[in-house]
């Protein structure tokens, strides 16, 4: 996904659980087609764990004839994961990968010295019409990993641990969650699930993790009296026991881990702990230095700004 900053609205609940540190609400903006809600970066919080942009990517019923089209874009430092609920899109990058992502396979594209992907709708998927949903988010680097290699991982939804219990359902797409573990390799200590809870259901968010957060994606969820409808970010201070318990059918995402070194620069698609790092990626994409998507001829510009 390509970035553009925008405005943070106000904050919607007020009261909140003594673990609750920040409730966000996420901010909408139209990417041509379809909306995307936007929880992080935020005016007062940049990470939680080394998760820097979290993008809640409709639900939207593309009509026959339409469908997704975001054209090549570069990344730096950073690692994108691309969860599906509902949909497929067609992902090409700069190293050759190409294939379709589809609802809950784990798809992390590491950028490190960087990459350029384009992700479409795919071809039948377009002629016929889609419903799309998912999320979007974006793992910072740590700066010991911030310039390796470009690379691309996909664990289709049956190779991810599944708990169920009862009326919870849960999906581990990377790290330790629900005492499961995800395949996939990462470069930093990050965790990542879907949760689905029937109405009356109750899940525990892991009190182990430094940081961590509740994506409340869709439903109402009740936590130590109070109560939250999706969408909201819901950011949790380090140590305190949290169990959330849904009001009705609910799917969220657990996210989270260890915090980085510092804070990171985001500019457009590139983060980085250095800006002259950052400067030298947008001149590398204003003139032509980053590697080719294979098969695409259309590209997005460099900002003007």
């Amino acid at each position: 996904m390509s970035w553009h900053p925008s405005e943070d609205p106000l904050l919607g609940d007020k009261r909140s659980c003594d673990a609750l540190e920040l409730v966000i609400v996420p901010r909408a903006r139209d990417l041509g087609g379809f909306e995307v809600r936007r929880a992080l970066p935020h005016g007062k919080r940049q990470m939680v764990g080394p998760f820097i942009f979290f993008d809640q990517m409709g639900p939207v019923q593309f009509i026959a004839g339409a469908g997704m089209d975001v054209r090549p874009h570069p990344h730096i430092g950073l690692a994108t994961v691309t969860y599906l609920f509902d949909g497929r899109i067609m992902h090409r990058d700069s190293e050759g990968n190409a294939l379709e992502i589809t609802p809950g396979a784990m798809n992390l594209m590491t950028a490190g010295s960087g990459i350029a992907h384009s992700e479409r709708t795919p071809g039948d998927a377009r002629s016929s019409g889609m419903k799309m949903s998912g999320i979007q988010s974006w793992i910072a680097l740590p700066k010991v990993a911030e310039e390796i290699a470009p690379s691309f991982q996909n664990f289709q939804a049956d190779k991810l641990p599944v708990i169920e219990d009862g009326a919870l359902r849960a999906r581990v797409i990377a790290g330790n969650a629900f005492g499961r573990k995800a395949p996939v390799s990462m470069h930093s200590e990050w965790f990542y699930a879907e949760v689905v809870l029937d109405a009356g259901a109750s899940a525990p968010l892991d009190a182990d993790h430094e940081e961590r957060a509740i994506y409340v994606v869709e439903g109402e969820v009740e936590i130590a009296g109070d109560k939250f409808e999706g969408p909201r970010l819901l950011i949790f201070r380090p140590g305190d026991k949290i169990t959330v318990r849904a009001l009705r059918w609910t799917r969220m995402m657990f996210l989270g881990g260890a915090a980085l070194e510092g804070p990171r620069y985001i500019w457009w698609n590139f983060v980085h702990s250095s800006k002259e790092r950052i400067e030298q990626a947008k001149e590398d994409w204003k003139t032509g230095r980053f590697k080719q998507v294979p098969d695409e001829t259309e590209f997005i510009p460099l900002p003007d700004r």
